[in-house]
């Protein structure tokens, strides 16, 4: 490992000039472990620094340094640490970005670390989210299903049917739906505004509802794309609220989640489908009497399955201290610890015990939506495809931004997803 050989190097180099390796540090049998965490909001970074502190406070002899990374470089910045060989010793990522340093060999193997409590309290669809090849590579402890955020008001004063978990939309009533509301709004409002600045994404994720996989393993291991009449049910549903209902404004497509808030805060838009933790945001800054509520994503013959890339945790291969960092990855991720963390992020937690807590089964604020659609959470449909971060930026995002827009048809939009995705993902998998 890239580490190991920096590391026997320097011990050459302290015996040649005869120094002591005590002489970087102090040499007082403490082991100190840097955990590097991608908490950005306010009640998120409170609770990891609060229970990182509480673990120092009762293990004086491993102690954890708390080290704030970002979301925006942590790919990049994972790269070149991995590269110098001063990777963090616990790393917070996502499931969508560890295939590539799992199979590069910079993530330890969690198998003979993890606690038996631990692996029995996470469910298997959530594990297959880290496993690549024979190995798990991070423990999923925060996930976020994407729901409909909607204005109460126009949705009660508009009459149509009001879903739920029990009984949610179907993608064809959701485009009806859609069209009583626009109607009912009058010119210049929509039912939905469709945020689709990171296009794959939505389409892959929300299209398991449909029983759309895209990714497709052959028999010798090879993964290829291929568009089927399942996967075209999502992207079809957008595409026409868009160009053929006028139900959704072209405005939107090139947004962010956070772009579309003061529309809908105003009401220009009477939904508007979000990730989860969006609702902390929204919470924060409605104006008013602005009354909100969260609905499940539409359902389609898979019912509310959809896709997710958990947050993970890792230890790096290269740390000297796996022990140590496994056994403070099991007190973080105690049942209570992780419903901190998930209220902390506005998010779900995988573990079963954590997710019955009742505090995320109240309505105020969305949670009983969210927590009655976890178990419909499955691994997103490119989680351990070699190849994908190219293909999404290369092929797939390009594609699906013209297909929404109207500039591309159905066709197309298959042409360019499979015969240039699979090219891309030829030149990862041969042999």
């Amino acid at each position: 490992m890239r580490r190991r050989i920096a590391v026997l190097a320097t011990a050459l180099a302290l015996l040649l000039t005869g120094c002591t390796a005590g002489d970087e540090g102090p040499d007082d049998g403490v082991v100190r472990l840097r955990f590097q965490s991608l908490a950005w909001q306010k009640e998120s970074v409170d609770a990891n620094r609060q229970l990182v502190a509480e673990w120092n406070a009762t293990h004086p002899g491993v102690q954890i340094d708390y080290i704030q990374g970002s979301w925006d470089s942590v790919h990049d910045q994972l790269l070149t640490s991995f590269e110098g060989g001063e990777a963090p010793d616990i790393i917070h990522d996502a499931s969508d970005d560890l295939a590539d340093f799992a199979y590069g060999g910079d993530l330890a193997d969690l198998r003979p670390l993890l606690s038996e409590r631990l692996r029995a309290d996470i469910p298997a669809r959530s594990w297959e989210t880290t496993t690549f090849g024979d190995g798990i590579y991070g423990v999923p402890f925060l996930q976020e299903p994407r729901v409909l955020i909607a204005n109460r008001a126009i949705l009660e004063s508009s009459g149509v049917r009001v879903p739920t978990p029990a009984s949610p939309w179907s993608w064809t009533e959701f485009r009806q739906v859609a069209q009583e509301l626009t109607r009912s709004m009058g010119p210049g409002r929509y039912a939905v505004a469709w945020p689709l600045k990171e296009p794959v994404s939505v389409s892959l994720n929300l299209g398991l509802s449909a029983g759309g996989r895209l990714f497709h393993r052959e028999a010798d291991g090879r993964v290829t794309v291929r568009f089927t009449e399942e996967d075209a049910v999502v992207p079809g549903t957008l595409r026409d609220q868009v160009v053929v209902d006028r139900t959704a404004p072209r405005t939107t497509l090139g947004s962010g989640g956070s772009d579309t808030l003061p529309g809908f805060f105003a009401g220009k838009y009477a939904m508007v489908p979000l990730g989860f933790a969006y609702r902390q945001q929204i919470a924060q800054q409605a104006p008013k009497g602005f009354e909100w509520t969260v609905l499940p994503a539409p359902a389609g013959s898979a019912g509310l399955t959809q896709g997710v890339s958990p947050q993970t945790l890792s230890i790096a291969a290269d740390s000297p201290y796996k022990k140590e960092a496994a056994e403070f990855l099991d007190f973080f991720l105690r049942p209570g610890n992780m419903v901190r963390l998930a209220r902390g992020d506005w998010m779900l937690p995988t573990g079963t015990a954590a997710l019955a807590d009742p505090s995320l089964h109240t309505a105020r604020d969305g949670w009983a939506t969210g927590a009655a659609v976890a178990a419909r959470l499955r691994p997103a449909p490119a989680q351990a495809v070699r190849g994908y971060p190219e293909w999404k930026d290369k092929v797939a995002t390009p594609a699906f931004q013209e297909y929404y827009s109207g500039a591309i048809d159905a066709a197309e939009l298959r042409e360019r997803l499979v015969e240039d995705g699979n090219r891309v993902l030829a030149r990862y998998q041969r042999k």
